[in-house]
């Protein structure tokens, strides 16, 4: 009983320190995780950080975010305009899609994380 305890105890610790170790580098860049897809819609929770922004990119259809932790996020176009959204924790917002070769970067304008979970529909009705 004591060696099973004992190994435990070291499972334990081994697992504790791999997840303690894999935060800090998790919690240090901007991530986009995938969530859900199939043939109606493609679902992803994105943590944008201040100070490292999303890369130039573009969505082909619209998109309903929801921001699960609010910001002030700033949308900055390929030629230099840009816009900020306000998202408030817990309120859902509409995006259209984005014109044909238009890209865009999204930047978080606050000094916390900006967590938002996206639903982009693969198909405009």
């Amino acid at each position: 009983m004591y060696r099973l305890l004992r190994r435990g105890t070291i499972v334990a610790a081994i697992l504790l320190f791999a997840f303690s170790a894999l935060t800090p580098q998790q919690a240090s860049r901007t991530q986009r995780i995938p969530q859900f897809e199939n043939d109606e819609v493609k679902v992803w929770k994105s943590i944008v950080l201040p100070n490292a922004p999303l890369a130039m990119h573009r969505h082909e259809h619209p998109r309903v975010i929801v921001a699960m932790v609010g910001g002030a996020m700033k949308i900055v176009e390929q030629s230099g305009s840009s816009e900020l959204h306000n998202w408030e924790t817990g309120k859902a917002y509409w995006l259209p899609s984005n014109p044909p070769n238009q890209l865009h970067a999204d930047v978080n304008a606050g000094n916390k994380p900006i967590e938002v979970m996206v639903v982009e529909l693969k198909h405009e009705k």
